[in-house]
């Protein structure tokens, strides 16, 4: 079986995207003319290293998920470059991204949705692993029982069924299938947020076991900034379709500087309720990310912005428009805090934050 050479080198990242653009048409008409696009990803650039966890965060529709499926060529980029390894992602022929797919897999946020509700649970979880050719018939079975102890999961459940198993469950055979062939670098589209708060735990801990011990790297994305502060090592924070702020960990939650991180922050609750920190609240909905090109129609960004009314007797918040988030210049290093990448026209901009 041909293979890919490893050109893997300790000083480089495993991964390395950059400006990463994935836009959506937008067809109108009878004839479905395209008048526009979703301007899902809009220019996107990090890397992750070997045996790191990168969170991904932003409110939904902040293109966090098109990030991680047009990675694994799940959906198709309109423009920039995946480097996997040395590799390029969006360079390689059929057969060679056939061979890659081994090493990048993705555990999905649904784990209902996921998994297909006529197959068994040995067929799913041993069906790449007989596609790729690495296994068949004891050898196979005897790999899916495996996979099925390191997840927590007792090897008598191969013959079941998906709709028999809890939320919990479920999202443990979705990693046991993601497992199988035995990847370097693992998408996690929010693998957590469709389970209840004590399962949470021992999912994460189980990922962050099976991260320990096959030195996997994660790209983790999720909603809650609580979990990505315990599981994460850097953080990059998304809105509309661009990264805005990307820092380590504990460099980024203690001294946030973008708006729309403070934002973010501001809304995590405390333990301690007489604990009080100031609330940031961002004024006016969300912007459409979709960009009308024929002039028959209007966007959102293109009408007339009219400032929005605080509300009363809201002492002790601060308010913030968030049109002024629509200017989004490329991220630019803070001086004096190595890593830290804020998206800024100028460093002065940076130091008066």
């Amino acid at each position: 079986m041909p293979h890919m050479p490893d050109t893997s080198a300790n000083d480089r990242p495993l991964l390395e995207v950059d400006n990463l653009v994935t836009h959506f048409p937008v067809k109108r008409g009878v004839f479905k003319h395209t008048v526009g696009a979703v301007r899902a990803v809009d220019g996107v650039s990090f890397t992750v290293n070997r045996g790191e966890t990168l969170g991904l965060v932003g409110e939904s529709g902040c293109g966090k998920t098109t990030i991680g499926r047009t990675l694994l060529r799940l959906v198709p980029a309109t423009s920039g470059s995946v480097t996997f390894d040395g590799h390029d992602v969006f360079g390689l022929s059929r057969e060679q991204m056939k061979l890659m797919r081994r090493r990048m897999q993705i555990i999905f946020q649904d784990p209902v949705g996921s998994l297909n509700p006529r197959m068994t649970i040995g067929k799913i979880i041993g069906e790449p692993i007989a596609v790729h050719g690495l296994a068949r018939g004891s050898e196979l079975h005897d790999r899916v029982a495996s996979l099925l102890r390191r997840v927590g999961l007792s090897p008598d459940y191969a013959s079941r069924y998906p709709h028999e198993f809890s939320g919990g469950q479920r999202q443990r055979i979705g990693i046991a299938r993601a497992l199988g062939l035995e990847p370097d670098f693992i998408v996690c589209d929010e693998p957590v947020s469709a389970l209840d708060v004590s399962i949470q735990s021992q999912v994460l801990n189980l990922l962050n076991d099976l991260q320990e011990e096959y030195g996997l790297s994660y790209l983790f994305i999720a909603h809650n900034l609580a979990v990505v502060e315990h599981f994460c090592n850097r953080v990059a924070v998304m809105y509309l379709g661009r990264i805005v702020e990307l820092a380590d960990r504990d460099e980024l939650y203690n001294n946030p500087l973008h708006p729309y991180t403070k934002a973010l922050m501001s809304a995590v609750p405390t333990p301690d309720p007489a604990g009080k920190k100031e609330r940031i609240m961002l004024l006016g909905d969300v912007p459409s990310p979709i960009v009308y090109t024929h002039p028959k129609y209007k966007t959102v960004r293109d009408e007339d912005q009219t400032s929005h009314e605080v509300p009363a007797g809201t002492a002790g918040v601060e308010y913030f428009e968030r049109e002024l988030l629509l200017d989004r210049p490329p991220l630019i290093e803070v001086p004096d805090r190595p890593g830290h990448w804020v998206s800024a026209h100028e460093p002065a901009d940076l130091m008066s934050a």
